[in-house]
């Protein structure tokens, strides 16, 4: 069992509920587990333990969260139900829901795509990192969309490396606040950890972080938002909601990169991986999965 402290100090913004706040902060752990921390008496706002869920903090306010982690020795299969758009004897393409994480880790060693993986495909456990078995990319918590995983060893190096060569397409579905400087556009802007908040992103300056770049197209413009589709040239951490945010228009519903309080009624923020296009293990021709908006995005964008 481990116990780890973590710190944070509200930035200027919007007044915000503190589960909220935290489950922003933590991309492994969902909000009803912070919740649950909360009510267990492990969050302290201003030095005050408190245990109410709902108690909104303000700019300026520092957060101290303790996380006792008791983390099992393999990860457990469970059925969990997957969308699977493709199999073979190598890899899985799944059309992942928001909501779920990827693989286990900090805070969150069940109800992952992985632990759903392994109940569908014992033997992928033996896949790559026994951390992560099968993953080759993800996407974050509330990311819906395209996910490849691999089935075998070979598979495994076959993928990996076709994401480290960036030999393959990504596109992403986005609902913005506001309106992009121009209808099309690309972003070149190195990426790398938050300096004030180490569970962020943010676009590196003088030559700090890693290259970073992404292309929008705008699809359809509202009176306050638009709607883009985004190409991913290269695949950092957080990468599209960092560069949407730094030229103005935030991924919408995203109140780590955005606005704290969101421009609609959402639950999540609206970032959809529509479509992979990838060589299989011993193709030349690349084939291209897609996933469908999920109704709830859909219902939203038509209400615009």
């Amino acid at each position: 069992m481990t116990r780890n402290e973590f710190f944070f100090e509200v930035e200027p913004g919007e007044s915000i509920r503190i589960d909220r706040y935290l489950s922003d902060q933590f991309e492994d752990i969902s909000r009803s587990q912070i919740q649950r921390l909360i009510e267990a008496g492990n969050v302290s706002l201003n030095g005050m333990i408190i245990e109410k869920t709902s108690t909104i903090v303000t700019p300026g306010d520092s957060l101290k969260i303790l996380l006792i982690e008791d983390k099992p020795e393999r990860i457990i299969p469970e059925g969990i139900p997957l969308d699977i758009l493709y199999e073979d004897e190598n890899v899985i393409v799944i059309n992942k829901e928001s909501g779920m994480v990827v693989h286990p880790g900090a805070g969150n060693y069940s109800g992952t795509v992985v632990n759903a993986l392994l109940a569908h495909y014992a033997p992928i456990r033996e896949v790559g990192d026994p951390e992560r078995p099968g993953v080759v990319h993800r996407l974050d918590k509330e990311t819906s969309g395209v996910l490849i995983f691999a089935k075998t060893n070979k598979a495994y190096k076959w993928l990996v490396q076709q994401f480290k060569s960036r030999d393959l397409q990504k596109k992403y579905l986005a609902l913005v606040d506001g309106h992009p400087p121009t209808p099309t556009g690309r972003i070149e802007a190195p990426i790398t950890r938050d300096i004030y908040n180490r569970m962020r992103m943010a676009v590196g300056l003088r030559g700090q972080g890693k290259p970073a770049s992404s292309e929008y197209f705008e699809l359809q413009r509202f009176e306050h938002h638009s709607y883009l589709e985004v190409h991913l040239l290269t695949g950092r951490t957080h990468q599209i909601r960092v560069h949407l945010s730094y030229i103005g228009v935030p991924v919408t519903g995203d109140t780590l990169y955005g606005h704290r309080k969101p421009s609609i009624d959402i639950d999540r923020f609206f970032l959809h991986a529509s479509s992979l296009t990838i060589k299989l293990p011993g193709d030349r021709t690349p084939m291209t999965f897609t996933a469908p908006l999920p109704e709830d995005l859909k219902t939203l964008l038509n209400s615009l």
